[in-house]
This record gives structure tokens, C-alpha cells and sequence, in this order.
């Protein structure tokens, strides 16, 4: 037997209210969408980060677009993991895509939703698309922490077998140690990523080029998403896709990569294109 910490059980049910149950993994979505909210707020609140010192959009309409974001996370994030990971199942019984009590999300899924919720409702109320790309991906982070969080809370989405001193014995992963590879997501999809655009959006001002902090933000996720995938046992209906190391979610994250090394590339040409048409 390897060695290993001990695996902290907690209750999948953080509340028991009768027949009522309230589930960790709900929680983490109310917190995330909530402080996402109140962060997204002081953001905008804050002019001087804005190009030409404006906000893209008041407050009201921020509080108005929580609904659709919801909307986008949620069916994205189901329609994804229908179509990523489970395919099959999907083709030969639809409906399962409303048993949201069995589980299965993925946030590729819910990104592309997402995406599809911001165009619509930016072009409906006239508001600068890539700005709210670049709200939204500031913010995201923090809901991305809770989500790992309760993966592990659930003891689910485990790592691959290891001998780290940090390896865990999980509940339904058998008897060996293996890495908390949602804890290493937590850090470096939520917290990790909140910081570096949290430091650029303060003090290097990417707020000002629009498009440019949601590029970083959707690099940062591929890079992270892409390392951890090494550490992280793959769904068990695919398993490795080639070599032993391939895996879905880094096939998923690497046209993300892509696409935020060309947003970062487009956003300067916008930039540069805005400056020479001041100064022609």
C-alpha cells in the first residue's frame, strides 16, 4: 500500500432541511454566481479601468444579464457533457439531458454557452461584445474554485495513482492513493487564474483593450486545464484517447489555447488600428 493522507469524507449534503436536501455542488454554483456578481460590480463601478474611462454597461444591466448567464452555464454546460462525454447514451435516450441529479457538466460545454449568451444580449442592448467577454472571464475564476471544490467535497473527477506524500485514498476509486487533482484545478483554474487577472486588469490596465483580458483568461484555463489532465484519472466511458495520455479535456482545451493566443493577437491589432486612426 502506498502511502497517503487520509481523504476527509464530508457529506455530499451540506443541509437537511426534511425532505429538503441542499447539495455542496449546488452551493458552489449559488457562491460562485454570487460573488462573481458582487466582483463584476465593483469592476465596473471602477471607470478608470474602462477604455476611455466609460463602463460598457450600468449596473442594471449587469443585474439583468445574471439570468442569462445562468441560462448559458447550465444548458452549455449539460449540452456539453451530453455531447463530449457521453455521446452515445445521449443519441439513443435525449431525455437524459434532464437528469441533471445524475450529474455530468462540462465547463467547455458551459464556456460555449456562455459565449452564445453574451453575443446575444450584447448585440440586443447595443453593449461592446469583447468588453463583456472580458467582464465575465475576470470573474469566472471564482466560480471555477468553488466548482473543484465540491468535485472533491464529492469525491469525484479523482487523480490518476500516485506516491506523492499528498496522494488519497478516494471513496469508489479503489484502494490505492491517488492525486486530489480537483484541489490542483481549484488552484490553478480558480485561484491562480483570479490573481494574474486581477493583477492585469489593476496595474497593467488589459480592461482598456477590449478583448484582451478574456484571451488571457481562456489561455490561462487551457494551460492549466492541459497540466492538469496529466494528473487526473480520464472518464472512465473514454479513457485515454492515444499514447496513455491524451485525454478529452486536453482535446477540448487546446482549440482554447488557440483561440486565446489569436483574441490576444486581434485585441492589439484593434488597438493599434484605434491608435493610428487618433493620431492619422
Amino acid at each position: 500500500m502506498l502511502a497517503s493522507m487520509p481523504y476527509p469524507a464530508i457529506d455530499p449534503v451540506a443541509l437537511r432541511l426534511g425532505p429538503l436536501q441542499v447539495h455542496w455542488y449546488g452551493l458552489a454554483y449559488v457562491a460562485g454566481i454570487l460573488l462573481g456578481w458582487l466582483y463584476a460590480r465593483w469592476l465596473l463601478k471602477k471607470e478608470r479601468l474602462w477604455p476611455a474611462g466609460k463602463q460598457p454597461m450600468t449596473l442594471a444591466r449587469l443585474d439583468d444579464f445574471i439570468t442569462w448567464s445562468v441560462l448559458g452555464i447550465v444548458v452549455g454546460g449539460r449540452l456539453g457533457y451530453m455531447f463530449f462525454y457521453v455521446p452515445d447514451a445521449f443519441l439513443s435516450n435525449p431525455l437524459m439531458v434532464f437528469k441533471v441529479w445524475d450529474g455530468g457538466m462540462s465547463f467547455h460545454g458551459g464556456l460555449i454557452g456562455m459565449i452564445t449568451v453574451m453575443i446575444l444580449f450584447s448585440r440586443k442592448h447595443a453593449i461592446n461584445t469583447w468588453s463583456l467577454l472580458d467582464l465575465m472571464a475576470t470573474v469566472t475564476p471564482i466560480g471555477l474554485f468553488f466548482g473543484r471544490i465540491a468535485n472533491f467535497i464529492n469525491g469525484e473527477l479523482w487523480g490518476r495513482v500516485s506516491d506523492v506524500p499528498w496522494a488519497m485514498v478516494f471513496p469508489g476509486a479503489g484502494a490505492l492513493p491517488r492525486h486530489p487533482s480537483q484541489l490542483y484545478e481549484a488552484g490553478l483554474e480558480g485561484l491562480v487564474t483570479l490573481i494574474i487577472l486581477f493583477i492585469a486588469t489593476q496595474f497593467f490596465h488589459t480592461l482598456k483593450r477590449p478583448g484582451l483580458t478574456g484571451s488571457i483568461f481562456i489561455c490561462l484555463y487551457a494551460l492549466s486545464r492541459i497540466f492538469v489532465e496529466f494528473f487526473r484519472e480520464p472518464d472512465p466511458q473514454l479513457g485515454y484517447l492515444f499514447g496513455g495520455w491524451l485525454t478529452m479535456g486536453m482535446v477540448l482545451s487546446l482549440p482554447m489555447l488557440l483561440i486565446g493566443l489569436w483574441g490576444i493577437w486581434y485585441s492589439g491589432r484593434m488597438a493599434r488600428r484605434k491608435d493610428t486612426g487618433k493620431t492619422s
